[in-house]
Parts: structure tokens; C-alpha cells; sequence
């Protein structure tokens, strides 16, 4: 009988795939054609690719003129466990020149880059909870990528919803850290920038080196091990190997180690802690199963940067908020940074950090502390709803109709899935039901600081107004912090972003805007959960 509804589900898919067809769609509509070649997950074949995006409020049609993108690209099969079990398959994406060259473009809007991503949600039927993960973690003042939906048409036959995102990348626009050359090799320049990760050897060079603290409650030999992601495996030379991993060595010798809560010779020499209180933040809210021990990045800037090991970007959540069977599981209790008590056995465990940093009081005062603080903002219950709401609403418009007829997966099992909602709109209702018990029960659970929360208020004058190259920025804040600045424009898009740590009292900063486009713009500057916005005019 089960292998009955198993050639079923098949008939269904390639029937589905046979009938469905796209006309025009309220989404961008992204075509793209191989020219008879077949794609592989490596290496990446060339192609043509257009995208269909008209104003704001006017339908895309199948057959209007390319007039986002028109040209070259490069493209493979991304994904892990995806790419073998889901039909409906994700993409990695290199826009090129006609002789093959990389070149940088803006896509949909997005800050101009050469790498991308066709993502492909199949097992999440929401088809948002990426998008979510990505919102929020911006949200929290961190870069984390940027989304847009889309409908794709791959050599004629219609592929269903993606969403485009930016694929983690050292850029001012995306990971802001120094380009490291092959040359850097000494002094300051050899310090930054890096970024590393823990994940699968899957679609990456996989060189990298094993931790020498092996993970908590593991059941057999597991280590964690750590790749370098840039530079790249093919790029990094042997000095900056040698850099990075003795500088993340020392730091986990020092989290080890018997004085890790001391500032000056403890686990804080090496890192910046609130990215890691945020960081644990975003895995918990979502509950993410691959949270901390997959899709895991950090990055580090030159010394001179304040070149700390940071957490993130975030990354990879389509098996989060609730939409796991095994292991941590989909109810809405638990935190999954204890995955290695739940699932000894697994190969890919969580390193020991999480559970030794929480052994330090100063660390769960500040993860109490923006807790609450994000829980009375950014993170409120309705916040996060509303989010939610505001995309399915879009969603639900038609694309979703069109994407679910091409892969009849409502009402059906796909792995990992907890819960199966008959329809689109009972996988959504799930979705914010589960967000909602979720942040009720992390409000009991999540450490509370032991000394009580102050006020933490800054003010800020903006000059001079208009400006061309600087704006200056005067700022009394009566307590340390971490400052946030954004410029965004008059359609809602970040054009800069930066942090700042300030320190008690008054001071004057400059923010460079040399590089933005004359217009008008919005100043949105935030510490410890206060928020100042001015309008500024840049001019030529």
C-alpha cells in the first residue's frame, strides 16, 4: 500500500509538471535557458538568463522584454540532503559576461553582486520561513541575506515560486570585511578578513582543520570541523591558514579553559560577544534543527577593524520553526542548543561553546538583557506575525496556486515534515501559531539577568543636512553599547549599513556617504534597543 501512494505522489508530480504553464504572475518572473545542456551540481554550465520585473503594481507577463537582467550566467545544482531527495531542485547562480567572465550586477532591486541563489522551498510548503529568519536577523542590526520572490521558467517548463538570495559573500553590501589577497601574509594585513564555517563538505572545497575539543555528550569519535570559506580554499595561502586557525584555537582554549569568564585573558579577548548573543537568538526563536552545527559562519575583520571572531551571517532555516520529525523535534518547547543531549549519535554535532558560555553569568545578563529588550520591540509576538502575514498575503494572491499544482506536496509527507496542513492557508495558521507558543515559552525559559534592566537611551543631531561626502553625527549615550546605523532609501531598500561601539558620554562620529546616490533618504541609528530616525537629503 505504501509503495502504492508512493507511485502515486510520482504520477501526481510529473503530471503536474506536464500540465502547468505561466502566463504572467504579480511575482518577477525569472527565465532561464540552458540551450540543451543539462545542469550538474559541478561544475557550472553557461546559460541565458532574463528577468521579467515591471513597475510596481503592473503585472509581469511571459512575454515582455527582459528588463531586470538580459545576459550570461553561470549556473548549478546547489543543496545537500535537497538536491538528492526533492525534486524541485535549488540553484547557484553566477552572472557573466558573453566570453564568461564574472561580473557584478543588481538583481531585482538588490545591491549588485556576481554570486546568487535560486533558493527552492519543497519541504517547507509555507514557503516562508527563510524569508522570516532573514527579516529578523536584519532586524537585530546584523547582516543576514536579502530576499525576493519570484516564479522561474527553466528551458520552457514552469519550476514554481523562489525566492532570490544573496549568496554569503565578502562584500561592503553583504559580509563587510577586508579583502585578504594572497600576498597578505604579516602584520595587520594578515589579521582580516576571514570567513569560516561549519557545515557539510557538500559544494565546498571541504580543506579546512578539526577542532581540538571535541563536542559535549558526543557517542563516538564526532569533531567539529571548521572549512575556509574565504578566502577560498584554492585562494588561502598557508600563513593565513595558519592565522585563522590558531586564532580560533586560542579562543576555544581560552572558552575551555579554567579563567574563560576573565575579560582580559577569557573567551572575550577573542570574540564579539553580543554577535553571539544574537546569533543564539535567532537559532532559538526558530528553533532551527541545523542551528549552530550546520550552515554555521563566522567571520573576522583586520585587527585594526576591531578585528573580534563574530558570529554569522545566519543561514539555512527551512527546518526551522517547527518543521522537524527527529531529533529536537517540531513543538514549540526546548532549546536547541542542547541538540547534542537529544541526538548523541548524530554526525554533525553542536561545538561546546553554547553550553560553556552560559556557564558565565556576564554572558546571560547580556542574552537576558536584549531578550528583553527585542521582546519589547523588533521581536514583539505581533511583529513577527505580521511579517508573516504580510508575505503568505502575497503569496496567496495566486503564485502559491500555481506552485503547489506544479509540486502536489500539500497534504503529503515530505521529509522532515511535523506537521501536514491539508491546505496553504493551514500550513501558515500552524506556522504563527507555533511562533507564538514558541516566544511565549522562550519568555519563561531564556536566561533573565540578574542585575535589573536600565533604560538604555542615546541622543543624536545630524549635521550638516543636506550633505554631499560626511554626515556628523553628535551622540551622548549614557551607557556603553553597540550603535546601528542604516541609510535607507525612499523605497524602503538599505543603501549603507555599519556599527559602531560607543562608549558612555558624548561623542562625534562621521558617517562616509560618498558612495550614496543624491536623494532623499532615511537616518536610522539604534543602541540597546532605542531608535532615532532623521530624514537627510544627499546631494550631487
Amino acid at each position: 500500500m505504501k509503495l502504492f501512494f508512493h507511485f502515486v505522489f510520482i504520477c501526481l508530480v510529473v503530471e503536474s509538471t506536464v500540465a502547468q504553464t505561466l502566463t504572467s504572475s504579480n511575482l518577477p518572473i525569472v527565465v532561464i535557458n540552458t540551450n540543451g545542456q543539462t545542469i550538474v551540481d559541478d561544475p557550472k554550465i553557461m546559460a541565458d538568463m532574463g528577468i521579467i520585473n515591471n513597475a510596481l503594481g503592473l503585472r509581469n507577463n511571459i512575454t515582455d522584454a527582459f528588463n531586470d537582467y538580459n545576459g550570461k550566467i553561470g549556473i548549478e545544482i546547489r543543496g545537500s540532503s535537497s538536491q538528492d531527495l526533492f525534486p524541485k531542485k535549488q540553484y547557484g547562480i553566477e552572472l557573466r559576461n558573453s566570453n564568461g567572465i564574472e561580473i557584478d550586477a543588481s538583481l531585482l532591486g538588490l545591491p549588485a553582486k556576481d554570486d546568487w541563489i535560486l533558493f527552492a522551498p519543497y519541504n517547507d510548503k509555507t514557503l516562508i520561513r527563510d524569508a522570516v529568519a532573514y527579516r529578523f536577523g536584519r532586524s537585530l542590526g546584523r547582516y543576514a541575506s536579502r530576499v525576493k520572490y519570484c516564479e522561474v521558467v527553466l528551458n520552457g517548463q514552469y519550476q514554481g515560486i523562489y525566492v532570490l538570495l544573496e549568496k554569503i559573500k565578502r562584500d561592503k553590501n553583504r559580509v563587510d570585511i577586508n579583502k585578504l589577497d594572497p600576498t597578505e601574509i604579516s602584520g595587520d594585513n594578515l589579521t582580516g578578513g576571514y570567513i569560516i564555517k561549519v557545515d557539510k563538505s557538500t559544494g565546498s572545497g571541504g580543506d579546512g582543520w578539526n577542532s581540538s575539543i571535541p563536542p559535549t555528550n558526543r557517542s563516538d569519535n564526532q569533531t567539529i570541523f571548521f572549512q575556509y570559506d574565504y578566502p577560498k580554499s584554492t585562494d588561502i595561502v598557508t600563513q593565513q591558514k595558519a592565522y585563522i586557525k590558531k586564532y580560533v584555537d586560542d579562543f576555544e582554549a581560552a572558552l575551555a579553559g579554567p579563567n574563560f569568564k576573565d575579560n582580559t585573558v577569557g573567551y572575550a579577548k577573542y570574540i564579539d560577544t553580543d554577535s553571539f548573543v544574537d546569533f543564539f537568538i535567532m537559532n532559538e526563536v526558530s528553533k532551527n534543527a541545523d542551528g549552530y552545527r550546520l550552515s554555521t559562519y563566522l567571520h573576522k575583520k583586520k585587527d585594526s577593524d576591531g578585528g573580534k571572531l563574530f558570529m554569522g551571517p545566519i543561514w539555512d532555516f527551512n527546518l526551522g520553526f517547527g518543521n522537524v520529525d527527529y531529533c529536537t523535534q517540531g513543538n514549540p518547547e526546548g532549546f536547541v542548543y542542547n541538540f547534542n543531549q537529544v541526538c548523541p549519535g548524530d554526525y554533525w554535532l553542536i561545538p561546546f561553546w553554547w553550553n560553556r558560555l552560559l556557564e558565565d553569568q556576564a554572558f546571560k545578563n547580556r542574552l537576558g538583557t536584549r531578550w528583553a529588550v527585542l521582546r519589547n520591540g523588533t521581536l514583539k509576538t505581533s511583529n513577527v506575525l505580521s511579517y508573516i502575514d504580510s508575505v503568505a498575503t502575497i503569496l496567496k494572491a495566486e503564485s502559491q496556486q500555481r506552485n503547489f499544482q506544479k509540486w502536489p506536496v500539500l497534504g503529503q509527507y515530505v521529509w522532515p515534515n511535523y506537521f501536514v496542513g491539508q491546505t496553504y492557508q493551514e500550513e501558515i495558521d500552524w506556522l504563527k501559531n507555533w511562533v507564538s507558543q514558541r516566544l511565549a515559552w522562550l519568555d519563561q525559559n531564556m536566561p533573565v539577568a540578574v542585575t535589573a534592566i536600565e533604560p538604555s537611551l542615546f541622543t543624536a543631531s545630524v549635521y550638516p543636512n543636506p550633505a554631499k561626502k560626511n554626515l556628523l553625527a553628535d551622540i551622548n549615550a549614557n551607557t556603553d553599547g553597540l550603535l546601528r546605523i542604516e541609510m535607507i532609501n525612499s523605497i524602503g531598500m538599505s543603501v549603507f549599513y555599519k556599527t559602531e561601539w560607543l562608549l558612555k558620554g558624548k561623542q562625534q562620529l562621521a558617517i562616509a556617504i560618498d558612495e550614496i546616490n543624491p536623494g532623499l533618504y532615511f537616518l536610522k541609528m539604534e543602541m540597546n534597543g532605542n531608535t532615532k530616525v532623521e530624514r537627510v537629503v544627499v546631494g550631487d
